[in-house]
C-alpha cells in the first residue's frame, strides 16, 4: 500500500500503520536483520515527538535512520499542533535500505505540505547512506563541515557491531567505542548537536548496565544531561508485531557539560504513553556519584526508591564478604572435542542451566539436549573448580521466568567427584576459587532469590543477562546474616513468599 493512498495529510498518516506493516512485509528479512530494522508504531512516533521542550524559532531536525518517516511526520505533527510554532523546520533523514527511501520521500511530501497549511517553512533532505559511514567520512575530513542540528529523533537500529567490522574501526575513528548500532547512532547524533540541543530516542535499555556499554554511558553522560526517561511496564507494546525482546525505553537528554539536578521517570503500559504515571528523582539516584560503571537506575515509583535505597545501603560488597563471582569457565563449543553426553570414567560434571531444580542441582539429566560431563585431561584441567559448595545463577532468563535472577546451591555429596565443570551461561560464587561455608551458601541463595533483589535489579537492568559485573555491584548483607538466614531456610525449596519473609525479617530490616 503506497502512502500516498492512505492521504497526503502527516495526520493521517500517524493514523495508521498500515503502510508500515505493509512496507516491512515487504522487506527481505534477512537484511532486515543484519541491519536491525525495527519501524516505529504509530502510537510510539508520536509519544517520542510529545516529549520534546520548547522548539527554536528555525529547527534543523535529524531522523537517523529515518526508515519510512514515521518519527519525522509524527515531529512535524506535533510541532504544527503547537500554539507557539517555529519559523521553519529543515530535516535531514539517513535511510540507508532503498525500498525504504521511495515511501520516505512520500512521508516527507505530506509532511511539507502539513508544514506549508500551519504556515512553517520546511525543507527535507534524504540521505541515502549509512549513516554511521558517513559521519565518520565527513568528520574525519573536517570536524567543522558537517551539518549541526538542534533537535534529534531517532528509533536507531538494533545489531551488534563486530570487532573486526568496517562499522566499529569508523567509530573508533572519531572517538567512539560502542559494541551496537543504536548507542553507535545516538552518540554521534549527540556529537551532532549545538549545545543545549534536544535528542529524543527509542532504545533497548541495556545500555544502562553492563561492562560492554560502559564506554557509551561515559560518553552520554559526559555530553548530555538525562532530563526524562520512559519506561514501559511490558516488552512486548512497544514493538509489538516485532519479535523485540529486549526492554525499550524512551529518553530525552539534552547537549551540555552540565549534569541535570532531577531527571522525570515515567511509566505506562500503553505505547502511545496513554495514563502515563511520573515523578521527579534526584540525578544522583539514578547515577549513584561513586559508581564507577556509571549504572543508570529507573526506580519508577516510590516504593521502587525506597526499595532502592534500603538495597543500597546494606553494609556489604563482595569483596567485603571475602566473595567472589565469575562466570563459568567452559565455554562449550570451544571444549567441544571434550564434551560428553552422559558421565564416563574420566569425565567431571559439567553443570548447565537445565542442572537447576528445586534450588539445587540435579545431575546428571540425561534427557536433556546438553552434554553432563568434561572429560578431564591437561587441556581441561584449568576449566574445573574443586567440589564444594557453591551459589550458582543463570547468565540468562527467559523471558518466560518470573524473576530476572535465579540462584541455586550446588552441593558436593549430591556428586561423588573431585572436581567440576560450571558451563559458560553460569556465574558462581566462591571463595578463593573454592567453595562457600554452608549456611552462608543457602542464605546468599535465598537473598539473590528475593523478590526485593530481583525488583532492585531490575532498575538498572532491561534484558535477561545477568553479568558477574551485575552481581558484583549489587549492595549484600553481612556474613552473620547471610548465616542467619541459611539457618532459617535450612535445605530444600521454599515458596516465594517463605523466602521474601525471611529476607525481609533477617536481612533488609536488621
Amino acid at each position: 500500500m503506497e502512502l500516498d493512498e492512505i492521504s497526503n495529510n502527516v495526520s493521517a498518516l500517524l493514523n495508521t500503520d498500515a503502510s508500515r506493516i505493509a512496507v516491512t512485509a515487504s522487506l527481505d528479512q534477512t537484511t532486515r536483520s543484519d541491519l536491525g530494522q525495527y519501524m516505529t508504531p504509530a502510537p510510539v512516533a508520536r509519544f517520542l515527538a510529545s516529549m520534546f521542550d520548547n522548539l527554536p524559532e528555525h529547527v534543523r531536525l535529524l531522523d537517523a535512520g529515518a526508515g519510512m518517516g514515521a518519527l519525522t511526520a509524527a515531529f512535524v505533527n506535533e510541532v504544527c499542533s503547537r500554539n507557539e510554532k517555529p519559523k521553519s523546520i529543515c530535516v535531514t533523514t539517513f535511510e540507508v535500505d532503498q525500498i525504504l527511501v521511495k515511501s520516505l520521500n512520500e512521508t516527507l511530501d505530506a509532511c511539507s505540505n502539513e508544514c506549508k497549511r500551519a504556515g512553517i517553512a520546511f525543507k527535507s533532505i534524504i540521505v541515502n547512506e549509512d549513516f554511521v559511514l558517513h559521519a565518520a567520512t565527513v568528520l574525519r575530513l573536517d570536524q567543522n563541515s558537517e551539518r549541526r542540528f538542534n533537535c534529534a529523533i531517532l528509533n536507531p537500529p538494533y545489531a551488534k557491531i563486530s570487532s573486526a567490522s568496517t562499522t566499529r574501526k569508523a567509530l573508533r575513528q572519531i572517538g567512539i567505542e560502542t559494541t551496537n548500532l543504536y548507542t553507535a547512532f545516538v552518540a554521534i547524533a549527540l556529537d551532532r548537536l549545538d549545545t543545549d540541543g534536544q535528542l529524543v530516542a527509542i532504545t533497548p535499555r541495556s545500555f544502562c548496565n553492563g561492562t560492554y556499554f560502559k564506554p557509551f554511558r561515559e560518553f552520554m553522560l559526559g555530553r548530555s544531561a538525562l532530563r526524562r526517561v520512559h519506561v514501559y511496564e511490558s516488552r512486548k507494546n512497544a514493538f509489538k508485531d516485532d519479535a523485540v525482546l529486549q526492554e525499550n525505553i524512551i529518553f530525552r537528554i539534552i547537549k551540555t557539560t552540565v549534569s541535570p539536578e532531577q531527571v522525570c521517570i515515567s511509566t505506562s503500559y500503553d505505547p502511545s504513553g496513554l495514563n502515563s504515571t511520573s515523578r521527579l528523582i534526584p540525578f544522583e539516584q539514578v547515577v549513584l556519584p561513586r559508581d564507577p560503571n556509571l549504572f543508570i537506575r529507573l526506580p519508577v515509583s516510590v516504593e521502587d526508591g525506597d526499595l532502592a535505597h534500603r538495597t543500597r545501603t546494606l553494609p556489604c560488597s563482595l569483596y567485603d564478604l571475602g566473595i567472589t563471582v565469575s562466570t563459568g569457565r567452559v565455554v562449550d563449543f570451544r571444549a567441544k572435542e571434550h564434551l560428553r553426553m552422559a558421565p564416563e570414567k574420566g569425565a567431571v560434571p559439567l553443570i548447565y542451566p537445565g542442572h537447576f531444580k528445586g534450588g539445587t542441582v540435579a545431575w546428571p539429566n540425561l534427557q536433556g539436549k546438553k552434554p553432563n560431563a568434561l572429560s578431564s585431561n591437561e587441556q581441561t584441567k584449568s576449566l574445573l573448580v574443586p567440589n564444594g559448595i557453591y551459589v550458582l545463577t543463570k547468565r540468562f532468563s527467559s523471558k518466560e521466568e518470573k524473576r530476572r535472577l535465579v540462584a541455586v546451591v550446588y552441593y558436593p555429596e549430591l556428586i561423588n567427584t573431585d572436581h567440576v565443570g560450571f558451563e559458560n551461561k553460569l556465574n558462581y560464587f566462591h571463595i578463593n576459587g573454592k567453595g562457600i561455608p554452608r549456611t552462608v551458601a543457602r542464605g546468599l541463595a535465598l537473598f539473590l532469590n528475593s523478590t526485593a533483589v530481583d525488583q532492585y535489579f531490575r532498575q538498572f537492568s532491561g534484558h535477561t543477562q545477568v553479568n558477574a559485573t551485575d552481581l558484583r555491584n549489587l549492595h549484600y548483607p553481612t556474613i552473620s546474616q547471610l548465616g542467619a538466614a541459611g539457618e532459617l531456610a535450612q535445605d530444600g525449596t521454599l515458596a516465594q513468599e517463605e523466602i521474601d519473609s525471611i529476607v525481609e525479617r533477617i536481612l533488609l530490616l536488621s
